[in-house]
C-alpha cells in the first residue's frame, strides 16, 4: 500500500512538473522529500528519480544557486 501511495505522489509531482515546468526549486524539494521518505521506509530508490535529483541538482550548481536544503 505504501508503494502505491508513494507511486500516485511521484505521478502527481511529475504532472506539476509538465504544468509548471518554470518551478524546477519546488519540484526539486518535492523529490528530496520523497527520496528520504523511501530511504527511511528502506524502499530502494527508482535510478530515474535520482538521476532527475542529480540533474537539477547540477543545473542549480551551473546557475550559481543553491539547491533547496533537505528536511
Amino acid at each position: 500500500m505504501a508503494f502505491e501511495s508513494l507511486t500516485t505522489r511521484l505521478n502527481m509531482m511529475f504532472e506539476q512538473m509538465e504544468n509548471q515546468p518554470e518551478d524546477k526549486h519546488q519540484l526539486l524539494e518535492q523529490i528530496h522529500r520523497e527520496l528520504e521518505t523511501m530511504r527511511a521506509e528502506g524502499l530502494p530508490l527508482p535510478d530515474d528519480l535520482v538521476a532527475l535529483e542529480t540533474r537539477l541538482n547540477e543545473e542549480f550548481a551551473l546557475a550559481g544557486k543553491s539547491p533547496p536544503k533537505s528536511s
